[in-house]
């Protein structure tokens, strides 16, 4: 595996653990009386999403050597100031309760509304354009590109299909589990994501200035 993989596979562990993504995901199982349906729509949609933006983009993802440095450069950047400016944020109550009552809207909403939901709020975001870079950077066939991007869809997806199994398997058990892991998330996910984004932007830095130095 090469350092391009890597990067990959920071990008897709940081997508799967995005405190908003993850917040969103174990709302829309435990608001509801129906957690395995709209955690299912849920995903479908968050999947469905994710799948076609990769699609989409697949004829667009071969970029010059100079600007992937350069892109490395400038999305460290960004990704380090953005870190530093949520860890010093204090937490927004309101903002919780917001996302709260969102969600619980959602949960009581008819099946094509929570596919939505899922599209526009469990799909991996701002770490897609990422994603995208790493991939473009493996020079794949259409082949291998279909398969990294399934794969990085599935990882980023994880923690939701994870918990959608485990309501299939024990149902009860998995509902308190998650009640808990909400709290849970309030207090750590933002430190996880902080670390993990952190990583992602150290080695966006490495690979840009050796693209531009190679040069």
């Amino acid at each position: 595996m090469g350092w391009v993989d890597g990067e990959l596979g920071l990008v897709a562990l940081a997508a799967m653990l995005s405190p908003t993504t993850l917040s969103f995901s174990v709302l829309a199982l435990v608001l509801g009386d129906r957690p395995l349906r709209t955690g299912f729509l849920f995903y479908l949609g968050a999947l469905t999403a994710t799948l076609v933006i990769g699609d989409a983009a697949a004829s667009s993802t071969s970029t010059p050597k100079t600007w992937v440095a350069v892109v490395d450069v400038v999305a460290a950047v960004l990704l380090a100031l953005y870190v530093v400016r949520m860890m010093r944020r204090p937490p927004n109550p309101e903002q919780a309760a917001d996302m709260i009552d969102r969600m619980s809207r959602v949960a009581s909403s008819p099946a094509i509304a929570i596919v939505g939901a899922g599209a526009v709020l469990a799909n991996p975001g701002g770490f897609i354009p990422l994603a995208l870079k790493e991939i473009s950077e493996t020079d794949p066939s259409a082949a291998e590109y279909v398969a990294e991007w399934v794969a990085f869809t599935l990882v980023a997806l994880l923690p939701l299909a994870v918990a959608l199994v485990m309501l299939l398997v024990a149902r009860e058990r998995t509902v308190r589990i998650l009640t808990a892991a909400r709290g849970w998330l309030e207090r750590h996910a933002r430190t996880i994501a902080a670390v993990l984004l952190f990583l992602v932007a150290a080695a966006l830095l490495r690979n840009g200035i050796a693209g531009l130095t190679s040069g």
